[in-house]
């Protein structure tokens, strides 16, 4: 064999234990960081659902009262195969977080949370995903501005549900100064997550309907 041909060999063996060698550590630290990475998940998904409970009932573990969704979920704006979140008040079952979409949003779907309580009551709304126009658009985000909070304990009582809508169209929410597309989305959205509860409050709840067919 040439010199030429050595080199080629001794170059290409050289590439092949490289390869092997990168494959090899890209495998052990996937195996060893996996956990790691999947608790940090865990960990960000629950401070996101607790950010929308009172402090009184943010010392539970929320992931371990996951349930998937029952019935039709098309008010939500979700897929049926999305999970709820039950949470806990006394050891007795107190609401349940629901996530909702919009995709009526300005500039792309909105994504969110909120959780009700057995009485059908608002406590907390956050949004967690959108692309709505920096500045405007976006304080429907709690870290951009307190808009979210109007809604903490209002339920389709209060207001009822014909007046779930901003007041530029007549309704009961404040819209955001230069932007009422964004917040009309996010405020139909909540209505139809009130609505969603009110059809399966018993399912939610985990509770059998009463014996007069209303739920508890």
């Amino acid at each position: 064999m040439s010199e030429l041909g050595k080199s080629i060999l001794r170059g290409s063996i050289g590439l092949g234990l490289f390869a092997m060698i990168t494959a090899g550590l890209i495998a052990v630290t996937q195996n060893t960081t996996a956990p790691a990475i999947e608790q940090a998940i865990a960990e960000a998904r629950s401070r996101a659902l607790l950010a929308v409970l009172p402090g009184d009932l943010q010392d539970q573990n929320l992931l371990e009262q996951q349930i998937t969704l029952p019935g039709d979920t098309a008010e939500l704006g979700v897929a049926s195969s999305a999970e709820a979140y039950r949470f806990l008040e006394d050891g007795r079952v107190a609401g349940v977080i629901l996530p909702w979409s919009s995709s009526e949003g300005y500039t792309g779907p909105i994504d969110g949370i909120l959780s009700i309580d057995r009485q059908g009551r608002v406590l907390g709304v956050r949004v967690v995903r959108h692309k709505e126009t920096p500045g405007l658009g976006d304080k429907i985000e709690r870290r951009k501005s307190d808009w979210v909070d109007q809604f903490a304990g209002r339920s389709l009582q209060d207001p009822l549900a014909e007046n779930w809508a901003v007041r530029k169209d007549g309704g009961a929410f404040d819209q955001l100064t230069g932007a009422t597309v964004t917040p009309r989305a996010v405020v139909g959205s909540l209505k139809g997550a009130l609505k969603y509860y009110a059809a399966n409050q018993a399912a939610l709840l985990g509770a059998p309907e009463a014996a007069n067919g209303e739920t508890p």
